[in-house]
Order: C-alpha cells, then structure tokens, then sequence
C-alpha cells in the first residue's frame, strides 16, 4: 500500500523565518531565510523519508476562508505575514513546484482543507496518509494505518498516540476543539470548559450530540464540577455547534488531484 506524504507547509515556512537571522539575503538584498530554511527542510525529508508521493499545501486564505463568512472574527486576532515574509511564501510555493512535488493553496480554503480533500479523494486508491505537521488539529483526519508526522520533532503518531497524547480518538478531536476552542484561531468553544474537561466530557458522553442529548443526565455523571458544566454547556450550546463547524476540517475543496 503506498503512503502520501502531506506537507502542511506554512508551519515550516514561517518556523524557519523565525529561528533563522533576518541578515541571510538573496544576490539583490531581500531576506530569504525562510526560503532558505523551507528549501533545507524539504531536502532533508525528501531524501530520508524516500517518498515517492508528496504534497504540499500552501495558506492562503487567512482572512478570505469560507470559516470567515461562517464566523467574521475567525482569526482575527492574527497578524497578517509582514511583508519581508509575504514575498518568501511566493518563493517557497515555487521552489516547491521546482522540485517536482504537486503544490496546492486556496483563496478560500486552508492548507488543512486541501490537505482533508486530498486524503478523502486518494484514500479510495489505495493510499495511506502521512499528514506532514506539528499541527494536532489534523490528527481529526486520521484512519486506519495512517500518521501524523511531527517531522521537526521526529514524532509519528497513530490513532493510539493521539488517544495517550490528547485524551481523546481521533474522530472525537472535532468535538474536542469544539467545546475547549481555540485561541490561536479565535475558535470560541464553550467558555469555562478547557482541553482536560473537554476529554473528560468525550470520555463520558462520546460525542457533542450524545453530550447534548444527555446534559440532563451530566449532574449525576460524577464529573467533577457537573452542575456548573452543565449551565455551561446548556447557555452556549449554540457557541459550540458554531465551533464545530469552524474547526472540522473540510474535504470537498475544488482542486486537481494528480496521483
């Protein structure tokens, strides 16, 4: 069975922006440390890992999202890329297409969207995922013998690893995002409710909507704390419907797969 390797690119990219000196310029002056450190990460994975498929999903939709339309304040607490930056995405898009590797980006969806769409459209031939990140939210994408591959850090983990990591399945991740939220992406989840109390919940009701289903029963559920969730959940339910749909990952982005 053969693995598609899938490169969520901008933690890469903007990984070696930061850590690598703003002083390393191109032969006309401009900064190309992210390029620079880009091009040394995608060597160095191409030749240990052998791959024979590869994509690589580039952001470019963090203020024009279909999430956006849904939820106007979707990260809107982010900057945008400044501007030393903006131009080295451009460059590392084509340095990616130079390579030879299939290269994907949306005006309307993320780099987890294409990556979710493309694992839905080649899983039916046959393919297994390694989904290339350090981001956990796309550990909701994973089945069967698939990874997900913390490549900077040398951290591969399957269905079981996420369980012992987070504290919840897989197929639970988007319920758990979307009752603990999400700061960095301006994800409001269920105010009062963490991460640790969001698996705690998952553990005992499974899923959003059995949670839903069953909150009258949430007080004699021995959760500590349960009258006070259930107010919680019950006077934002609506919040964390909302959530869920921001933070699912979309699989039906129109794109040209090429396998």
């Amino acid at each position: 069975m053969s693995r598609l390797q899938l490169i969520d690119a901008s933690i890469y990219i903007f990984r070696a922006y930061f850590s690598l000196p703003e002083s390393m310029v191109d032969a006309d002056g401009q900064p190309n440390n992210a390029v620079y450190g880009f091009a040394d990460f995608l060597g160095r994975f191409l030749r240990e890992s052998r791959a024979t498929h590869v994509a690589v999903a580039f952001d470019e939709s963090l203020t024009t999202s279909f999430r956006n339309e849904i939820y106007p304040p979707y990260k809107a607490n982010r900057e945008l890329p400044p501007e030393e930056l903006a131009a080295q995405l451009v460059a590392c898009r084509e340095l990616a297409d130079a390579l030879g590797l299939a290269t994907y980006a949306s005006d309307r969806y993320e780099a987890d969207d294409l990556i979710g769409t493309l694992a839905a459209k080649l899983r039916p031939r046959g393919f297994q995922m390694n989904y290339v990140t350090g981001d956990k939210d796309l550990a909701q994408l994973l089945q069967g013998s698939d990874r997900l591959w913390d490549y900077a850090r040398g951290e591969r983990l399957n269905g079981k690893g996420i369980r012992e990591r987070l504290g919840v399945s897989p197929r639970q991740v988007v319920d758990w995002l979307a009752l603990a939220g999400d700061a960095v992406d301006n994800v409001p989840g269920v105010p009062g409710i963490g991460r640790k109390t969001a698996a705690l919940l998952l553990d005992e009701f499974r899923d959003l909507d059995r949670l839903y289903q069953r909150l009258h029963r949430l007080p004699d559920s021995g959760l500590r704390g349960a009258k006070r969730l259930q107010g919680l959940l019950d006077e934002h339910r609506e919040q964390a419907y909302l959530s869920r749909e921001l933070v699912r990952i979309a699989t039906n982005a129109s794109l040209r797969v090429i396998a």
